[in-house]
């Protein structure tokens, strides 16, 4: 369960940084579009709202989330040694990026098929079986190209993916009403 933690609190601050980063007048000089505005069968790959300003947050963000991890359980912050893996602080850091990049690359089948529906970026169907499908697939796909991503390089418990899986929805939903209260957020996502 701590590896749990370990993960759902570094993705975390990492969104965190994310959002905070994409509200700044800096980020919007980044906003291409991972498609390079390209089309398939006449559509948009991924659309504009996957752009290279958010890898820009969320991979170093993540990195560093994961090292700060590290180097706190090298200070003796107890909880953290039976959930965080036994490697250096910079190990951890590279694990963090990694972990940040395959949490974004989770996000771009859905946009594909998004945009290949003919969805408006950012929205979901109003109603009806695809609407129950985008709505379960945005709050899982990024957490499980995570996991498999994470998984390869240290090896996860099945509790772990079980309790990312079961919270890490909980966590984000919370973590949106905060940032939307806040007015950080102009809705939920």
């Amino acid at each position: 369960m701590i590896e749990a933690l370990v993960i759902l609190t570094a993705m975390s601050a990492a969104g965190l940084a994310h959002t905070f980063w994409m509200r700044t007048a800096l980020s919007r000089r980044f906003a291409v579009p991972l498609d390079g505005g390209r089309s398939f069968r006449g559509r948009r790959i991924f659309g504009d709202n996957k752009t290279l300003r958010g890898l820009m947050a969320i991979l170093p963000a993540a990195g560093l989330a994961f090292a700060l991890l590290g180097v706190a359980r090298d200070a003796g912050v107890a909880w953290l040694a039976p959930g965080l893996w036994e490697m250096p602080s910079a190990k951890l850091l590279c694990l963090g990026v990694w972990a940040g990049t395959c949490f974004m690359a989770g996000e771009l089948p859905n946009s594909f098929y998004k945009r290949q529906r003919g969805i408006v970026p950012g929205e979901i169907p109003a109603r009806g079986w695809e609407r129950a499908m985008c709505l379960l697939i945005d709050r899982l796909d990024s957490t499980l190209a995570l996991l498999c991503g994470v998984s390869l390089v240290v090896g996860l418990h099945w509790q772990t993916w079980a309790a990312v899986l079961l919270l890490g929805p909980v966590v984000h939903f919370a973590f949106s009403a905060l940032l939307c209260a806040l007015g950080v957020k102009a809705r939920y996502a």
